[in-house]
Parts: C-alpha cells; structure tokens; sequence
C-alpha cells in the first residue's frame, strides 16, 4: 500500500506523519486490496475561526475510491474522526463482500443438494424408542432408586397420569410435589 501525506498552509510535524501513517495502517485489518491511501491536511481560516480539515482517499482495486472529508479545530481529532468514517466505509464494503448472501446460486444448490442426501441417509438409521421416563411408576419405586443413586431429584408420572417430582431436601428427608 502507497501512503502519501500531505500538508497544505500546514506543515506536517514528525508526530503528526507517525501517526497518520499508523490511522493508515490500522485500515489494512478489513483485508481489502487497497492500492493507495492519500492524506491531505489543510489549515482553514474563515474569519475569525481557524480550524484543520483532513482528507483521505483511499483507493481500493477494483472497487470505487472511498473519499472521507472531516473538520475540526485540532488536528489529532479530525484525523481520528475521518480515520472512524474510514473504518465504517470500508467494514460495509468488506461485511458486502463475505456476507452470505453473495455466494453463488451453485454453491448455494449443492449445499441443499448434500443436506438432502444427509437428511435422507439419517431416515434409514432412525429406530423408535419407547422412553422410561413416560412410563406410569410407583413413588415408592422412585423413592428407593433416589435413595440408593446421587440424584438430588427424580421427575415421572405417577399412575394418575400426574408429573411427579420426588426430590431430597436438606434436612435428609424427601419431598413430593
């Protein structure tokens, strides 16, 4: 990537470059080619208000050239605002680039194309079971499997038809509900 900085009616101290190039450098992140990058700060005095502009244009391959313009009265904080406008732009074009809607209608067929042919592979291997927990049991049943395993509780249907629990409180006696 090319960093060209300049500064017009202003001019561009050690620091300000360093930091310039690093706001610059930190735009590399969203893993977009980008060709050039231009910084261009201009000192601006409209009366009696005396402020810096910075622009940056940053030109990506094969893509639109993103211009930031941004005012304000220091330096330092324009360049973190234009550099804050920068990001965005460029996260929306790289979230526009790896979003999955993009993907090929192909791709998108042959993935359909495989979950089918799973789906359709697991439809052969499926057994039906008959679980013990809908089975109707006895309270004292469950009351002497909970004495004897490390269960704190135990849900089931009683012969009723009601969903039980049975649990162990802490005084070392057992509840219902």
């Amino acid at each position: 990537m090319n960093i060209s900085l300049t500064g017009r009616a202003i001019e561009l101290t050690d620091p300000i470059k360093e930091y310039l190039q690093n706001a610059i450098a930190s735009l590399s992140k969203f893993n977009l080619d980008i060709i050039s990058a231009q910084a261009v700060c201009t000192k601006q005095s409209t009366g009696k208000k005396q402020g810096v502009s910075v622009e940056f244009t940053i030109n990506l391959a094969g893509k639109n050239t993103v211009v930031i313009k941004q005012s304000d009265d220091d330096m330092y904080a324009a360049i973190d605002m234009a550099i804050d406008r920068a990001q965005k732009a460029l996260r929306r074009m790289h979230e526009k680039m790896t979003d999955h809607r993009n993907e090929g209608l192909n791709s998108a067929k042959t993935e359909t194309a495989d979950v089918k042919a799973e789906a359709e592979a697991l439809e052969d291997e499926v057994i039906p079971m008959e679980l013990d927990i809908y089975k109707p049991r006895e309270v004292g049943d469950v009351l002497e499997e909970l004495k004897a395993g490390e269960k704190q509780f135990e849900i089931f249907i009683d012969n009723e038809g009601k969903t039980r629990v049975l649990y162990k409180r802490n005084d070392g006696r057992f509840g219902l509900y």
